[in-house]
Protein backbone atom coordinates (compact mmCIF):
# COMPACT_ATOMS: atom_id res chain seq x y z
CA UNK A 1 0.00 0.00 0.00
CA UNK A 2 1.20 3.53 -0.70
CA UNK A 3 2.42 5.61 2.25
CA UNK A 4 5.10 8.27 2.66
CA UNK A 5 8.49 7.06 3.90
CA UNK A 6 9.10 10.14 6.01
CA UNK A 7 6.86 12.92 7.30
CA UNK A 8 7.81 16.42 8.33
CA UNK A 9 5.08 16.39 10.96
CA UNK A 10 3.29 13.33 12.27
CA UNK A 11 -0.15 14.97 12.52
CA UNK A 12 -0.61 17.76 9.96
CA UNK A 13 -3.88 19.56 9.28
CA UNK A 14 -6.51 17.79 7.19
CA UNK A 15 -6.33 18.51 3.45
CA UNK A 16 -9.05 20.80 2.07
CA UNK A 17 -10.12 19.88 -1.46
CA UNK A 18 -13.87 20.39 -1.43
CA UNK A 19 -13.94 24.20 -1.40
CA UNK A 20 -10.97 24.73 -3.69
CA UNK A 21 -12.59 24.38 -7.12
CA UNK A 22 -11.25 22.42 -10.10
CA UNK A 23 -7.64 21.27 -10.40
CA UNK A 24 -5.07 23.45 -12.13
CA UNK A 25 -2.25 20.90 -12.41
CA UNK A 26 -2.14 17.18 -13.19
CA UNK A 27 -5.03 17.57 -15.65
CA UNK A 28 -3.52 16.25 -18.91
CA UNK A 29 -2.64 12.74 -20.04
CA UNK A 30 1.16 12.78 -19.95
CA UNK A 31 2.56 9.24 -19.81
CA UNK A 32 0.02 6.80 -21.25
CA UNK A 33 -2.62 6.82 -23.96
CA UNK A 34 -5.71 6.35 -21.75
CA UNK A 35 -6.52 7.80 -18.33
CA UNK A 36 -9.04 7.93 -15.51
CA UNK A 37 -9.99 11.52 -14.66
CA UNK A 38 -11.78 12.64 -11.48
CA UNK A 39 -14.98 14.63 -12.04
CA UNK A 40 -15.66 15.41 -8.37
CA UNK A 41 -13.34 16.32 -5.50
CA UNK A 42 -12.65 14.21 -2.44
CA UNK A 43 -10.19 12.09 -0.49
CA UNK A 44 -8.98 8.80 -1.98
CA UNK A 45 -7.60 6.41 0.65
CA UNK A 46 -4.43 4.42 0.04
CA UNK A 47 -6.43 1.16 0.28
CA UNK A 48 -8.85 2.37 -2.39
CA UNK A 49 -5.96 3.30 -4.72
CA UNK A 50 -4.40 -0.13 -4.20
CA UNK A 51 -7.71 -1.88 -4.87
CA UNK A 52 -8.21 0.06 -8.11
CA UNK A 53 -4.60 -0.62 -9.15
CA UNK A 54 -5.14 -4.37 -8.72
CA UNK A 55 -8.21 -4.29 -10.97
CA UNK A 56 -6.26 -2.43 -13.66
CA UNK A 57 -3.23 -4.73 -13.44
CA UNK A 58 -5.44 -7.78 -14.14
CA UNK A 59 -6.30 -6.28 -17.54
CA UNK A 60 -2.88 -4.88 -18.37
CA UNK A 61 -0.88 -8.01 -17.40
CA UNK A 62 2.61 -7.93 -18.95
CA UNK A 63 1.60 -6.15 -22.15
CA UNK A 64 1.16 -2.62 -20.83
CA UNK A 65 2.16 -0.13 -18.17
CA UNK A 66 0.19 1.65 -15.43
CA UNK A 67 0.96 5.02 -13.85
CA UNK A 68 -0.61 6.21 -10.59
CA UNK A 69 -0.68 10.02 -10.79
CA UNK A 70 -1.81 10.77 -7.21
CA UNK A 71 -0.05 9.86 -3.97
CA UNK A 72 -1.60 9.50 -0.48
CA UNK A 73 0.67 11.85 1.45
CA UNK A 74 -1.90 13.32 3.86
CA UNK A 75 -2.43 11.51 7.16
CA UNK A 76 -5.84 11.30 8.83
CA UNK A 77 -5.95 10.66 12.56
CA UNK A 78 -8.83 9.26 14.60
CA UNK A 79 -9.63 9.10 18.30
CA UNK A 80 -11.23 6.21 20.14
CA UNK A 81 -15.01 5.93 20.24
CA UNK A 82 -15.29 6.27 24.04
CA UNK A 83 -12.84 9.20 24.29
CA UNK A 84 -13.94 12.47 25.88
CA UNK A 85 -13.42 15.80 24.15
CA UNK A 86 -9.97 17.33 24.39
CA UNK A 87 -6.77 15.41 24.92
CA UNK A 88 -5.26 16.08 21.50
CA UNK A 89 -5.77 15.02 17.93
CA UNK A 90 -5.66 11.22 18.10
CA UNK A 91 -3.32 8.69 16.53
CA UNK A 92 -2.60 8.60 12.77
CA UNK A 93 -4.97 6.07 11.21
CA UNK A 94 -4.67 6.09 7.39
CA UNK A 95 -3.30 8.10 4.46
CA UNK A 96 -5.33 9.89 1.81
CA UNK A 97 -4.65 11.52 -1.54
CA UNK A 98 -6.58 14.79 -1.84
CA UNK A 99 -8.06 14.74 -5.36
CA UNK A 100 -9.66 17.78 -6.97
CA UNK A 101 -12.08 17.72 -9.88
CA UNK A 102 -10.09 17.36 -13.10
CA UNK A 103 -7.12 15.46 -11.67
CA UNK A 104 -5.77 12.44 -13.54
CA UNK A 105 -5.67 9.43 -11.19
CA UNK A 106 -4.46 6.53 -13.39
CA UNK A 107 -2.89 6.26 -16.84
CA UNK A 108 -2.48 3.16 -19.04
CA UNK A 109 -0.30 2.42 -22.06
CA UNK A 110 0.18 -0.66 -24.22
CA UNK A 111 -3.28 -2.25 -24.42
CA UNK A 112 -6.29 -1.87 -26.73
CA UNK A 113 -8.76 0.95 -26.13
CA UNK A 114 -11.68 -1.38 -25.41
CA UNK A 115 -9.84 -3.31 -22.69
CA UNK A 116 -8.36 -0.09 -21.27
CA UNK A 117 -11.83 1.44 -21.03
CA UNK A 118 -13.21 -1.66 -19.30
CA UNK A 119 -10.29 -1.77 -16.85
CA UNK A 120 -10.54 1.91 -15.92
CA UNK A 121 -14.32 1.79 -15.55
CA UNK A 122 -14.02 -1.16 -13.16
CA UNK A 123 -11.32 0.73 -11.25
CA UNK A 124 -13.63 3.77 -11.00
CA UNK A 125 -16.10 1.65 -9.00
CA UNK A 126 -13.45 1.25 -6.32
CA UNK A 127 -12.90 4.99 -5.89
CA UNK A 128 -15.03 7.40 -3.81
CA UNK A 129 -14.96 10.16 -6.46
CA UNK A 130 -16.82 10.15 -9.77
CA UNK A 131 -14.48 9.47 -12.67
CA UNK A 132 -14.48 9.36 -16.44
CA UNK A 133 -12.40 7.57 -19.08
CA UNK A 134 -10.38 9.85 -21.36
CA UNK A 135 -7.83 9.25 -24.13
CA UNK A 136 -4.91 11.31 -25.32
Amino acid sequence: MLAPKKLKRRKPHRPDVLGKGPATSNTRVSFGSFALKAITSGWVKAKQLESARRVISKYVKKGGKVWIRVFPHAVIGTKGSQTTMGGGKGVPDYYVAPVRAGNIIFEIEGIAESSAKEALELAAYKLPVKCQFIKK
